[in-house]
This record gives structure tokens, C-alpha cells and sequence, in this order.
């Protein structure tokens, strides 16, 4: 499921992120594999694995893990993800035992080869190397289109740098080398000619940000960082003559330390790093399975507690069953007949009674005989 950058997670202090694409020639599994090897050799590495394949998934896996400041392990994974034409894409997540240190070895030195020449260091939007110096386009909407897929995804550290005059051989060299170890692997370097500063504001004002004349500005990810101010990441002055940037790699320290979301696809790799790491101490295993066999105990008595509540629930179920039956039965039993309010009878009764009543009173008074006159008497008497 595809997670918006709103709903990316925060990440912790402790974990190194990068993404870039190998385009050499040789097989991209071959080059991590001898890196490992050699490093294991050199005793750089505390152990080294790959994964074994899983059927039909063109992905491989490697894991390392080393030691830095003498007592802080380093676990890290690189996913290398299916071939395509324009090479193959990589992704490494990192962790610390503690909040990361930029002075600490890179963790892409670990799998890659660190040489000036080689060919995994490509950001896979851009394709620009990440420890190459880049000219910005002469058209302010080819400068828009660039950086929107250089911030896209949130992996790199974009950084735009104006000359305030053309610099000489020394000052043209990328800044990557002179940076922290680990931010030379994460930082993408924009140069603007001296007279493209009024162009290059005008494209960056759709970032919120503004370069100074001579200086450099961080731009912000994609959504930016909680506390982000375009203004506190400026830096004034960028001393191009072959010299550390100072400010600028305060500039870039303060950045880093943001709680920005996960890049797009960094939480499935922080998961992958966390929740399948195979590559475990005897010690770390002997914890694995102590935690596995607590698991399994708390598992198992939650399901005995679920059955005798379900026996429970079940036995009151049949009791109350059994007391509805018995109410039942008692309300079947027949009771007296309450009486007719009428026999249909009676009610024929009353009704001729009414038409009795009724043939009574329509009778003529003319039809009535008149009584005889008693015996003996007479007119004359």
C-alpha cells in the first residue's frame, strides 16, 4: 500500500536512510559481494550475509554489521531491487545503538566501493551523482522541473550553491568530499553560474527558500520538515577554494537533525531491517528465541483464558436455556374459560325482542274490535 508523505512516519535518531541506483557494467550483486568480502577480510566488518533468494522475487538481500567509537553496533541492510534498463536501484537502511553520528563511517562504503569513479552513486529521480557538483539549467522552469525530482521521495539533501564569481579549478570540485562521512552519500549539489542568482530565486521561490549572493540554501523535503525556516538555512558565505564549508556543514547537521517524515519507501525498509535481520550473535539468537518462547507463553495462556470463557459463557448460556424452557412450559398451561361476552343465541334473542317492541308500535288504531256489552243490560236501562 502506497503511504502519503502526511502520513509517513517520523524517524528515529538512530537510523542512516540512502537510495541510488548502480549503472556500471559489472553485475550489481557481484561489486556488493567483493566489497563485503574485503572489508570482512580487513576486520572493518564484525560479520557479513546475503540473504538467500526467495523464488520469483528478483530482489537480493545483504546485511552487515560493524562496530563504531569502539562499543556501538551498527546493524545495516542494502536491498538491491530488480534490473531494469537504466540500471538498478538500491536502497539502504541503517541503525545505530544510539543517536547517529555524522563523523561515523558511511554505511554506503560498507556495500559499494569507495572509489571516485564508481558507478553506484547515481540518485535514481535525477540520475545526478551524489558526490558529483551539478550546473542548474539556463531556464528557471527547467530549474523548477529538476529540483521538484531531486526533493521528490524525501531521500537526498538538496543544497544550491551560487558563485558569487567563477571559481578556479579547486573551487569547481564537488563539496562532497569535504563533508561529514555520513552526509557525502546523501547530498546533492546544485551550482548556480554567478549570473543566474536572480533566475535561481525566482524557480526557488516555489520551495520557500532564497539563495544569498555568494552562499548556499538547503531545500526542504517533501512535506517539509516540522521547524523548517528557509532562513535559518541559508548560509551566507560558501568559500569556494578547496576549503571545508563550515557553515555549511552546520547548516547541513542542523538539518539532518529535523524530524522529517520517511522518505517514500523508507518505513518498508526500517520494517525490513527490524523485523527480518538474520544476521545475529550467538547471544543475540540465545534472546531471539527466549523472546520467542515468552511469546508462545503468553499466547497459550491467553487462549486457556479464552476457553474457560467460552466454557463459562457457555454454561450460563444452557442454564438460562433450560430456566426460559421451564417458564415457558408454565405459561402453556390452560387456565378457565373466561365467558363469552354473548352467545350468538342471546343476541338473536334481543334482536326479536326489538323487532317485537317495534311491530307493536306501527299497528292502526282503527283495526281495534270494541268490547261486547255485558249480558242483561240494555238501551232502556
Amino acid at each position: 500500500m502506497r503511504i502519503s508523505p502526511t502520513d509517513r512516519p517520523t524517524p528515529s535518531p538512530t537510523l542512516w536512510l540512502a537510495r541510488g541506483r548502480y549503472v556500471g557494467d559489472d553485475d550489481a550483486a557481484d561489486v556488493v559481494r567483493r566489497t563485503l568480502k574485503r572489508l570482512r577480510g580487513a576486520d572493518v566488518l564484525d560479520d557479513q550475509h546475503e540473504l538467500p533468494g526467495t523464488e520469483g522475487v528478483a530482489e537480493q538481500f545483504f546485511e552487515a554489521r560493524w562496530t563504531v567509537d569502539a562499543a556501538v553496533t551498527v546493524r545495516a541492510r542494502l536491498t538491491l531491487k530488480t534490473a531494469s534498463p537504466g540500471g538498478r536501484e538500491w536502497v539502504l537502511a541503517a541503525e545505530a545503538e544510539r543517536a547517529w553520528d555524522q563523523e561515523w563511517p558511511s554505511p554506503a562504503t560498507m556495500f559499494w566501493p569507495d572509489e571516485p569513479n564508481a558507478a553506484w552513486d547515481h540518485e535514481p529521480a535525477t540520475d545526478l551523482r551524489l558526490r558529483g557538483v551539478h550546473r542548474l539549467p539556463t531556464d528557471d522552469k527547467d530549474i523548477r522541473r529538476l529540483l521538484r525530482s531531486a526533493v521528490r521521495g524525501g531521500w537526498s539533501v538538496n543544497v544550491v550553491v551560487h558563485e558569487a564569481m567563477t571559481p578556479d579549478e579547486r573551487g569547481s570540485r564537488p563539496l562532497g568530499p569535504l563533508l561529514p562521512p555520513g552526509l557525502r552519500h546523501r547530498v546533492l549539489e546544485h551550482r548556480a553560474a554567478p549570473d543566474q542568482l536572480r533566475i535561481v530565486n525566482r524557480a526557488l521561490r516555489e520551495f520557500g527558500v532564497q539563495v544569498p549572493r555568494g552562499g548556499a540554501v538547503l531545500l526542504p523535503t517533501h512535506p517539509a520538515p516540522a521547524g523548517f525556516d528557509g532562513d535559518d538555512f541559508a548560509v551566507r558565505t560558501v568559500f569556494l577554494d578547496g576549503s571545508r564549508p563550515v557553515e555549511l556543514v552546520d547548516a547541513l547537521a542542523r538539518f539532518v537533525a529535523l524530524p522529517p517524515p520517511l522518505p517514500e519507501g523508507g518505513p518498508e525498509a526500517v520494517a525490513a531491517l527490524r523485523d527480518d535481520w538474520q544476521l545475529r550473535t550467538v547471544e543475540e539468537e540465545l534472546e531471539r528465541q527466549r523472546g520467542l518462547v515468552a511469546m508462545y507463553a503468553d499466547a497459550l495462556e491467553a487462549m486457556t483464558k479464552s476457553r474457560d470463557l467460552y466454557r463459562e459463557a457457555a454454561e450460563r448460556a444452557h442454564e438460562a436455556l433450560d430456566a426460559y424452557r421451564d417458564s415457558d412450559g408454565a405459561l402453556a398451561q390452560p387456565g378457565p374459560a373466561a365467558p363469552p361476552a354473548g352467545s350468538p343465541f342471546q343476541q338473536l334473542s334481543r334482536t326479536l325482542e326489538r323487532l317485537k317492541g317495534s311491530a307493536r308500535g306501527l299497528r292502526p288504531a282503527g283495526d281495534a274490535k270494541p268490547e261486547a256489552d255485558p249480558p242483561g243490560d240494555s238501551a232502556s236501562d
